[in-house]
């Protein structure tokens, strides 16, 4: 397992944490295996935006004992007072839920409080006005809740609540089918969502990935958007990619499932290569670097996608960029305008062009 660090809070986090919306589907014995085995492979970070309340008591079960190792993001308007997942905007129903997990969950504390679903304005709107985000702030202040999130499909809105409130972790859609306009939430142009990317690794926001695979729709050839079929592992990596992710949350059902995710690590690099969204990206993608580093290998050994992204980033306003470009061993400068990276590019991008641009920027 690899980790990352969320600047805002210092929390280390497993790269692949685990989603709750199906687990409940194989029962208490099944169910706690595939968590034991979860948190045995390395991951310490879990969404509770369940598909059913049964899914509480399974993780309480399996993971009570080592609660303070683990992580949970607990959502502040999924309703579970009928059982299965709903959704409220009204206090009541947001605390009536709430005990409901944290007695299930066995324990007393929730390391992330999730503002949660606000796809509209006027949702978030309602959220303060009928109480819920001071409720959330009033757990907080009794260090119940520990960290602030937000949970959202549309840019638009999340830029509204950025700059209304202070968060620490934002749970949005990444994936290329949403980020090229493909998909029931593809909210948002390609520039905003790459956008919210580079503004919440900027401000040190820490992005967990919902939806990595379209709900299922790029693994399946017929019902992908693109008439071809990615893997669960190109999924992860490409969302791996964005600036400001540090976990990406597939839902699991069972222990094979599970044991297929922590896979991962053990997948040689070509099967991890997801350039061939290329030939599906819109015309709008062309010529924007990805960090894909399908351009690999560089003969001088510069990390072309990883010095593309320091640009954008110290471009965007990030002043950590600049810095973590300068330690680098090999950088722009450093490129010998061999061109071997241009023929490889499957977005079209110039980079040895890019090179030229980026030396002189830095510099």
């Amino acid at each position: 397992m690899e980790y990352r660090i969320n600047k805002r809070t210092g929390d280390r986090i497993s790269e692949i944490g685990l989603g709750s919306a199906y687990l409940y589907e194989a029962g208490m014995k099944e169910g706690v295996r595939a968590l034991e085995i979860a948190f045995e492979g390395g991951i310490n970070y879990f969404d509770l935006a369940a598909g059913d309340g049964a899914a509480f008591p399974i993780w309480g079960e399996a993971l009570s004992r080592v609660r303070e190792r683990v992580m949970y993001q607990i959502h502040f308007g999924a309703d579970y007072s009928k059982g299965t997942y709903g959704w409220s905007l009204k206090l009541d129903d947001v605390k009536r839920s709430v005990e409901r997990q944290l007695r299930d969950l066995k324990t007393d504390y929730i390391d992330y409080g999730f503002i949660h679903c606000q796809d509209e304005i006027p949702d978030w709107e309602t959220y303060r006005e009928n109480g819920v985000f001071g409720f959330i702030l009033s757990l907080q202040q009794q260090g119940v809740v520990k960290h602030i999130g937000l949970s959202s499909h549309t840019p638009a809105v999340i830029r509204k609540i950025m700059d209304d409130v202070q968060i620490d972790m934002l749970m949005f859609s990444v994936n290329p089918a949403y980020d090229y306009g493909k998909g029931e939430y593809a909210f948002g142009e390609i520039d905003e969502r790459a956008e919210i990317y580079r503004r919440c690794e900027k401000e040190g926001v820490g992005i967990t990935v919902m939806n990595p695979f379209s709900g299922g729709q790029l693994l399946d050839e017929k019902q992908s958007p693109f008439g071809k079929a990615l893997t669960p592992y190109q999924c992860i990596r490409y969302a791996l990619d964005k600036p400001g992710v540090l976990t990406v949350l597939p839902g699991a059902s069972n222990t094979e499932e599970v044991n297929r995710l922590l896979a991962y690590f053990d997948q040689p690099e070509d099967e991890l290569d997801y350039s061939v969204i290329g030939s599906f990206a819109p015309p709008k993608a062309q010529g924007r670097c990805v960090y894909c580093n399908h351009c690999r290998p560089c003969p001088i050994g510069i990390d072309i996608g990883l010095v593309n992204k320091y640009y954008d980033l110290a471009l965007a306003g990030d002043p950590l960029a600049a810095e973590h470009y300068r330690t680098l061993e090999v950088n722009a400068s450093d490129c010998i305008q061999c061109g071997h990276c241009d023929s490889r590019c499957p977005f079209g991008v110039v980079q040895s062009g890019r090179m030229q641009e980026i030396s002189a920027f830095f510099e």
